[in-house]
């Protein structure tokens, strides 16, 4: 990839084997549960040597030639320690879906995101509605498991677990519209 396309994607969102995808900017909701999940997760992850990073980290997929900005997501590989501007290597991968990016998430960038073999668990939260999901990976395959809305999440490979409450801390859903 040449500088110039490098540098460029500074400011857009998403590069799949050579076009360039920008997304508009996320709600309210959006920004609130994925500073929520980060700050619930740095606050775990401290003192470890697992990073946790938040949208404008470039995550690079060799494989399919592709470079994403997940919402959220969490490297514990040494390699990455040392990458300034990309990470390669993530362990879980969180997306906030909404209603113009859920389709891209559960599709396209799990098609790909299934491709990393550092890859545990894959967290998607929604921002209209109080459901969150996650897949992990089990040998090959793929567990699914959808939350009751009560249950708290857990993320097996980080040892991690909190309540929906904290995920969805200052998120409002009367007040959101058909977004």
């Amino acid at each position: 990839m040449s500088h110039v396309v490098n540098s460029y994607l500074i400011s857009v969102t998403d590069y799949l084997a050579g076009e360039v995808f920008t997304m508009a900017g996320a709600s309210e909701e959006h920004v609130t549960i994925a500073g929520n999940i980060f700050a619930l997760l740095r606050s775990h992850l401290r003192g470890c040597a697992c990073r946790v990073y938040i949208a404008d980290m470039k995550l690079h997929i060799a494989t399919a030639n592709s470079f994403f900005y997940p919402d959220v997501f969490v490297t514990c590989d040494t390699a990455d320690a040392r990458e300034r501007q990309l990470k390669r290597a993530p362990t879980v991968i969180i997306e906030v879906l909404s209603k113009t990016t859920e389709n891209d998430d559960r599709g396209i960038k799990f098609a790909h995101y299934r491709q990393l073999p550092n890859l545990r668990d894959y967290v998607l939260i929604d921002s209209r509605r109080r459901a969150i999901e996650i897949y992990s990976r089990q040998d090959n395959d793929w567990l699914f498991q959808p939350l009751a809305s009560d249950a708290p999440l857990v993320i097996p490979s980080l040892q991690f677990s909190c309540r929906a409450d904290q995920v969805y801390e200052d998120v409002q859903f009367a007040l959101l519209d058909d977004n």
